[in-house]
Parts: structure tokens; C-alpha cells; sequence
């Protein structure tokens, strides 16, 4: 029986989605040619920056796949979403390259580095990386408003809706109305993540209702034989060797206007995700808790979230919700067609079909290529059965591509054969292992990640020394660039080398350091990497010690 939505449900959803439409529009005036609409001329500010970090990271599959898996296996399930906890410090370290980088797309940056066919497969993996995300967020999204309105709102209405909605600004206004939009709903996304929690707490029994309620295994930050300490490290890995290769991320935190708003951007937006993960485990908690108390269970775990939405919201609160919802999907969604249409724009017509139109034809090609491939994103998202498990299959893929992103950065003698070898000997394990073990190729599992992670290594270095280096003419001017400071110009809009000391970056030199110079002049060269990922360490911890500590109030 559907839940009929109530008049101050829809007033809500209608006012957020004239008003996400009207902020993106706006921000579109700004767009004259390619270099606005797919990076924004590098030019945001730290606060955009910020919220295209969070914006663009946070998805409603999010919510959806982490209350349900913390529904099912318990507070331990927090660590499918925080695999990435103890890398966001390094983002500080990382943010940094993807401006040097000066390119516009991830496969621009493979094809000077390996050369034009690694760029080509790079994009294949992009678009498809594009594809299947949207898919699984779509599907995400679907899952949560329609449980929350007991059918009242079709799945494919969510769709068509959001779609619609986002494709509209990101047509006209790409990254620089990505961007703005972005940052309005980041605060939307934060209502979703903690919106339920004090309606939950109170119809529980508090946090001593949930102790009550539930076994001490499901309240373990750390389950063995489920989501234990190997798990978790496994997470961590994949999560590190991935970010890099995620083909959203250089237009997401490379386009600030100096590398402190991408370093800050960068960390800063993904741990307000990390926080607002703390919410999203306590829904599942909360409706764990719920269901014990009630006698009931739930067909399909990832039916937590849009339970506790339908069961503890009233009017207009489930509309916040329904809005909220949309902007996890939108933000997302609309960064990613413009991302995707900049790949084939930049690496597919523009290198293959012709190379000699005008700036506004890339323009426009670049536009219908983000329309049509967020059309094959809704269509897949139509087969998606376990969004958690397409989640892990895109981050996995991606982990397997990064490798040899982390080759061509730390490494000079990293070849494009080593490239392509560490790709496929590292998929080929991957899905072999998982096959024979699972029958199945959406099903991540820790040990045969690692195994295919190592064999993907072994495979670059080993290749990589086997056959020819790539030319100097190739990789001089790619070091060039990751060894040179820049910001933005607002005045003369030009590209401003920087000279200061303490900006050299770990993860360039990270092979070619000398014990010689001695901790003073190490401390020197890296005194901003050094100084960040030290503080963002601490903020670590901090949220450790918030999620488990707050399980003991009252």
C-alpha cells in the first residue's frame, strides 16, 4: 500500500528542486568555452572546492548499502565506508598532483605519461567507471525514497526526476554549475545523514535502548570472520590505490585556484563525509534496534534506511529526506556527466574523429556526450540487484587502474607495457579467484583483492624492466610539471608559477629520496605535506574515538 506524501512534503521537494535549477543556471553565465565548462579554469575557492570534494563523493547508495550492511552484520560495518578513513590523511599529499597534473582529464595525464593507446584504455575504464556508477547511485536512490514512501513514489519517478533535474544546469553550466550546486547541497547531504538520529534515539530508548536491544558483536567496531582487522586493512589499501585512478577526482579537488584550496578541499571535504558515516551506521543501529524490539525483520537489508525514513519522519521531514536524497544523487550526477562527456570530448573525438573544430564545437560535443552517457548510466542502473556490491566493483576496478597511475607518478621507469600489464594481470586474478569462490563477479572479498593487488604490482615492475623505458621527450616534461608549484591569476586569467620552499610532494620523490641530506633538510622540503598529514591523522582518531565513544551515552 503506498504512503501518500503530504502537502508539506511536496512544497519542500518542489522548492529544493527550483531552487538547485535556478543556483545552477546562474552559475552557468560564467561559461564561455571548454576550459569553464569542464574544470572551471581552475579557479575555484577553497569552499567550492570543499563542497565538490563531499558533494561529489556522497552518494545515496551510500546510506542505503551502509545502514543495511550495519542492519545485518552490525556497527562493524561502518569499515565499507570508512575503508577509507586512514587514507583521507594522504589526500593532503595527493590533492596537490592532480593540479600539477595540468590536464583537464585523468586520460590526458596517461597519455603523456604512457603514451595514446594507455590513454584510450584509461578512457574506456573511465566511461565505463561513469556508467556504472551512475547506475548503482540511481539505484541507490530508487531503493531509499521508494521504502520510505511505501511506494508511494516510484523508483523510476526518482529517476526521471533527479536525472532531469541535474542534466538541465549540467548542460548549460557544467563544472562551474557542478561546483556551485555542489556546495548548496552539501547541506542537504549532512540533514540526510543525521536527520533520523535524535527521531530514532527517542523511540529506542537512547543509546541504552540500542545496548539493550542488541548483542555486544553487533555493537564491535571490529567482527572477526566478517569485518575484521584484514578486512578493514584490505579497505584502506584498496581505497589508497584507487582514489587516484577514479577519473571524477582531478576535476572534483585538481581545479581549486592554488594547491592549498585542492590539499584542503580535498582532506577537509572527505572527512565531513567520514563524519557524516557516523550517521549513516547509527540508522542501521537504530533500526536493528527497532526491529528486536518490534519482533520484525527486513526482507532485503538494504530496506533500513528508507524504514527508519517511513517509521520515525513526519510531514514535511519526509520530504527533507526525499530532497536530501535527490542532492547525494545530484551533485554526484551532475559532476559526472560533465567528467564523462570531458573524456570523450577531450580523449576519444577530439584525438580520433577531428582535432581541428572550433573551441564552442568541443563545447557542444562535450555537452550531448555527458547527456548520452548518463542514459546508459540510468539504463544499467535498471539491472543492478546489490548496490554495495556494485559500489566495491567500481572501487576495485579502479584500484587495479591505479596502479599504474602510481607507477607513472613515483616511478620513472614505469613503462606504458607494465602499465597494461599490472590492468590485466591483476582484473584476471581478480575475477578468476572470485569467480571459482563465488561463482560470481560482483562479489568483493579481501583475500582475493590482495592476491590480485600484488600480482597487478609485481606485474608493472617486472614488465616495466623487461622492456624499453618510455622516452625522455615524454617523461621530462611530465616530471616538469609535478615539480612545479602554480596558482591561478584572476587578474591576467593565466597559470602563475609559485617558488616556496616546503611544497616538494612525497609521493614524487618518494623513490628518489637520500638518506644524506638529513632530517632537517627533509623536514624542509616536505614541511606541507609533513605538517598536514600529521594534523589529519589526528582528525582520525578523533572520529574513531567519536563513533565508538558515542555508543556508551546515554
Amino acid at each position: 500500500m503506498g504512503l501518500e506524501l503530504h502537502r508539506l512534503d511536496w512544497i519542500v521537494i518542489i522548492v529544493y528542486f527550483a531552487m538547485i535549477v535556478a543556483v545552477g543556471l546562474w552559475a552557468a553565465r560564467k561559461v564561455t568555452g571548454t576550459a569553464d565548462y569542464f574544470i572551471g579554469h581552475r579557479g575555484f575557492s577553497v569552499w567550492l572546492v570543499i563542497g565538490q570534494a563531499f558533494g561529489v563523493g556522497t552518494h545515496a547508495e551510500m546510506p542505503v548499502s551502509l545502514a543495511g550492511k550495519v542492519y545485518q552484520s552490525g556497527y562493524a560495518g561502518i569499515w565499507y565506508q570508512w575503508k577509507n578513513l586512514f587514507i583521507t590523511p594522504f589526500y593532503w599529499l595527493l590533492a596537490p598532483l592532480f593540479r600539477r597534473f595540468q590536464r583537464t582529464t585523468t586520460g590526458e595525464v596517461y597519455e603523456d605519461r604512457y603514451g595514446s593507446w594507455m590513454g584510450a584504455v584509461y578512457t574506456i575504464f573511465a566511461l565505463s567507471y561513469f556508467v556504472f556508477n551512475m547506475g548503482a547511485m540511481l539505484k541507490g536512490a530508487g531503493k531509499l525514497v521508494s521504502v520510505a514512501t511505501g511506494g508511494g513514489i516510484t523508483p523510476n519517478t526518482v529517476v526521471l526526476a533527479m536525472t532531469g533535474t541535474f542534466l538541465i544546469y549540467s548542460f548549460a553550466g557544467g563544472l562551474i554549475s557542478a561546483a556551485y550546486t555542489d556546495f548548496v547541497q552539501s547541506f542537504f547531504i549532512i540533514a540526510l545523514s543525521f536527520l533520523l538520529i535524535p527521531l530514532g534515539l527517542q523511540r529506542v530508548g537512547g543509546f541504552t535502548g540500542i545496548r539493550e536491544s542488541l548483542s555486544p558483536e553487533m555493537l564491535s567496531m571490529v567482527t572477526p570472520g566478517d569485518v575484521g582487522v584484514f578486512t578493514i586493512f584490505m579497505l584502506t589499501i584498496n581505497g589508497l590505490i584507487g582514489i587516484v585512478a577514479q577519473p571524477h577526482i582531478l576535476a572534483s579537488v585538481g581545479t581549486g585556484r592554488d594547491e592549498y584550496s585542492c590539499r584542503m578541499g580535498m582532506a577537509a571535504g572527505n572527512f565531513v563525509k567520514r563524519f557524516c558515516t557516523i550517521g549513516w551506521a547509527l540508522a542501521g543501529l537504530i533500526v536493528a534496534a527497532m526491529l528486536v524490539q518490534n519482533g520484525g525483520t527486513l526482507a532485503d537489508p538494504e530496506d533500513a534506511f528508507g524504514y527508519a525514513t517511513r517509521e520515525l519522519l513526519f510531514p514535511g521531514s519526509v520530504g527533507l529526506m526525499i530532497a536530501s536524497v535527490l542532492a547525494a544523487n545530484m551533485s554526484t550526477g551532475s559532476a559526472f556527466t560533465v567528467d564523462g562527456g570531458a573524456l570523450f570530448t577531450q580523449n576519444f573525438y577530439r584525438r580520433y574523429v577531428t582535432g581541428d573544430k572550433s573551441d564552442r564545437h568541443y563545447l557542444n560535443v562535450g555537452r550531448f556526450a555527458g547527456v548520452a552517457m548518463t542514459t546508459l548510466g540510468v539504463v544499467f542502473g535498471l539491472y543492478v540487484d546489490s548496490v554495495l556490491q556494485a559500489f566495491l566493483f567500481t572501487e576495485t576496478i579502479a584500484a587495479f587502474m591505479g596502479i599504474s597511475l602510481f607507477g607513472a607518478i613515483s616511478w620513472e621507469r614505469a613503462n606504458r607495457w607494465g602499465a597494461l600489464a599490472s590492468l590485466l594481470v591483476s582484473s584476471l586474478t581478480f575475477f578468476w579467484l572470485t569467480w571459482n569462490e563465488f561463482g560470481a563477479l560482483l562479489q568483493w572479498e579481501a583475500l582475493n583483492f590482495g592476491i590480485a593487488l600484488a600480482a597487478g604490482f609485481a606485474s608493472l615492475v617486472v614488465v616495466s624492466w623487461a622492456t624499453p623505458r618510455e622516452p625522455t621527450a615524454m617523461t621530462e616534461p611530465f616530471y616538469a610539471r609535478l615539480n612545479q608549484q602554480t596558482r591561478f591569476d584572476e587578474a591576467s586569467g593565466t597559470e602563475q608559477p609559485v617558488e616556496a620552499e616546503g611544497h616538494d610532494l612525497l609521493f614524487v620523490h618518494l623513490f628518489n629520496l637520500r638518506l644524506s641530506e638529513g632530517l632537517g633538510a627533509f623536514y624542509r622540503r616536505f614541511r606541507v605535506d609533513i605538517n598536514g598529514l600529521v594534523l589529519a591523522f589526528g582528525v582520525v582518531a578523533a572520529l574513531i574515538a567519536l563513533a565508538k565513544g558515542i555508543l556508551y551515552l546515554p
